[in-house]
């Protein structure tokens, strides 16, 4: 089975909420299970970018949502998919999942190259997972005219350095703030987050969808603690999303 929950031993569940507890193969695999929940935030961004087959697609941020909106624009038919973040291993994790391209945002002016790479029309959708000010203006650079920026960060308050103008006005694009668990949703009624967590669990079950390279580092229950404060906070170049065994499971 499978469930959301804080990591411990024991957890009870409502087994009326469907969202809640989901019944797994012995065959399925225990790190897509994992992604259940970053990947209904992505798949909520696919379609509020309404990624289609052809597209220029950009994902900023790689860190479970993006890894997993980087293979869902590619298995959409997205004609050319640029995935964008600073720490080396993620951006290697995209290529082998599908991005064409991958650049470090420290290390260029990605807005520039996205309008490189795509013969100076830009990007018909961007999904913007970092939170970042600069990615952001990244996007507002690269955007093609009339396309969308789903906003998928929850971002703090931001400083000094977002520029409105010219950029953003010139490319006539459009901002949607993207979040899979609200409701009703902007496709409502034909779809709701149930039928999100639906389609999402059954990629995730049938091996649609990839999560083998997504849950590194996988630590026992009895050093999850520690894990946590090395992976999540201090070393975070060397994880995307943690996995917790217990017992003798792998």
């Amino acid at each position: 089975m499978c469930s959301y929950g804080p990591i411990k031993e024991t957890e009870i569940v409502n087994a009326v909420d469907n969202y809640k507890l989901r019944k797994m193969s012995r065959e399925a695999s225990a790190k897509n299970a994992v992604c259940y929940d970053p990947a209904q935030f992505a798949l909520g961004g696919i379609r509020d970018a309404n990624v289609r087959s052809g597209d220029n697609v950009v994902v900023i941020g790689l860190g479970a949502i993006g890894q997993l909106a980087v293979q869902m624009a590619k298995k959409s038919g997205a004609s050319i998919v640029i995935a964008v973040d600073p720490i080396e291993k993620r951006r290697e994790i995209a290529g082998k999942y599908g991005a064409d391209y991958c650049f470090d945002p420290t290390a260029c002016d990605v807005g520039y190259e996205i309008k490189r790479i795509t013969g100076k029309m830009g990007a018909d959708a961007i999904l913007e997972t970092s939170g970042s000010v600069q990615a952001l203006q990244s996007a507002l650079k690269g955007l093609a005219y009339g396309g969308t920026i789903a906003y998928l960060a929850f971002a703090k308050p931001f400083p000094a350095g977002l520029w409105l103008g010219q950029e953003a006005h010139y490319n006539y694009g459009k901002i949607v703030f993207s979040r899979a668990c609200s409701e009703p949703n902007p496709d409502y009624p034909r779809w709701n987050r149930k039928r999100i967590e639906d389609v999402v669990w059954d990629m995730l079950m049938s091996g649609y969808l990839d999560c083998s390279e997504i849950i590194d580092p996988v630590v026992k229950f009895e050093d999850s603690a520690e894990g946590i404060c090395t992976y999540m906070d201090k070393e975070q170049e060397k994880s995307i999303k943690m996995g917790v065994t217990f017992g003798g499971e792998e």
